[in-house]
């Protein structure tokens, strides 16, 4: 994973958030912390967009693939924030 955005977004989740990096081709779950993203769309190898849950406080955006979840990095990190 190379990048995300936009990096922020509202506590109740809805937030529309792309995911860049690679690898992501047969992608199976996007989380945001512990929460599964809501509707998920594996773009292409190297995208991703995702929909974020509800949540809390700056968390690590991670991606399951067959190959295995990517690593949490600072690259990664959304932050939710009250309106």
């Amino acid at each position: 994973m190379t990048a995300i955005s936009p990096k922020s977004g509202v506590v109740g989740g809805g937030t529309p958030v792309t995911v860049t990096g690679s690898g992501f081709t047969g992608a199976t779950s996007v989380q945001f912390g512990p929460n599964l993203a809501n509707r998920v769309t594996v773009v292409s190898d190297t995208q991703i967009t995702a929909t974020s849950p509800p949540g809390a406080g700056t968390v690590d955006v991670t991606v399951a693939t067959p190959a295995g979840t990517l690593a949490a990095s600072l690259v990664d990190q959304f932050k939710y924030q009250s309106v």
